[in-house]
């Protein structure tokens, strides 16, 4: 039986890493899928990859794009992604451009499609996922404002539920933060500056990393978050190699 037969997903991000994952395992559960990203390119080759899926190509930065989204598919559940490489270098290296580029950009997606599905406001108990990341938990010194970014989406999230709350809608918003994942371009992205940094390979910084996740483990947790949505457990969970983990507090 497919899990999400009758259900409608979208996935912000979804041509790439993290996000495609997440865009094949709605197919593969039964949901209709619309995958939204900025480049054509990867679309088309996801397109091309996952027979069912819809694309779309558009920036989510801007703030009309949540409506056009829904226009064309109003999700039950919405998958927030997307964003940009953050900088690797020590501080003092950055300009304030590169510091600033998470916010600019992952800050301005959850933001957007978090009062979009306010607003809007998606069907009653409708999920929204934001992709966030452990560094929002513990830092990440060589990453620009990388970490305050993904901790403000997961603040986007909790703001959100309360106003999903008072208002009634029955909305269920969660945030998921992952560790580095190697076998994602951010993640090998990472891997390459901290290595480097470090003065170590790339090898040896993986193998000394505790359990990473692969995107399918990612993808897999997020699909589990959608199909039981206990809120009892949090709103904020961590997926490693080991398994999904809700965050205390």
């Amino acid at each position: 039986m497919h899990s999400f037969r009758g259900k409608k997903m979208v996935v912000i991000g979804g041509s790439r890493g993290i996000g495609r994952r997440i865009v094949e395992a709605g197919i593969r559960n039964g949901a209709q899928v619309l995958a939204v990203a900025r480049q054509e390119a990867p679309l088309q080759q996801l397109a091309q990859g996952i027979p069912g899926v819809e694309i779309l190509a558009l920036d989510a930065t801007d703030e009309n794009v949540p409506s056009k989204v829904f226009d064309i598919l109003t999700p039950d559940i919405l998958i927030v992604g997307g964003g940009v490489f953050p900088p690797v270098a020590p501080i003092y290296e950055q300009g304030w451009g590169q510091f600033s580029a998470n916010w600019e950009n992952d800050v301005r997606i959850a933001f957007n499609f978090s009062k979009a599905a306010l607003s809007r406001p998606l069907p009653t108990g409708a999920s929204v996922v934001l992709l966030s990341s452990c560094a929002a938990l513990g830092g990440s010194p060589l990453s620009g404002g990388y970490a305050g970014a993904k901790h403000t989406q997961i603040f986007i999230a909790n703001y959100s539920q309360k106003e999903s709350d008072r208002l009634g809608l029955g909305l269920r918003f969660m945030a998921i933060a992952p560790p580095i994942v190697p076998d994602t371009d951010l993640g090998k992205h990472v891997i390459t500056g901290y290595s480097s940094y470090l003065g170590i390979s790339a090898d040896d910084f993986v193998r000394g990393m505790a359990a990473p996740p692969t995107a399918c483990i990612v993808a897999t947790a997020v699909i589990e978050l959608v199909l039981n949505p206990d809120r009892s457990l949090g709103d904020v969970f961590i997926v490693s190699g080991k398994g999904l983990e809700a965050v205390a507090g």
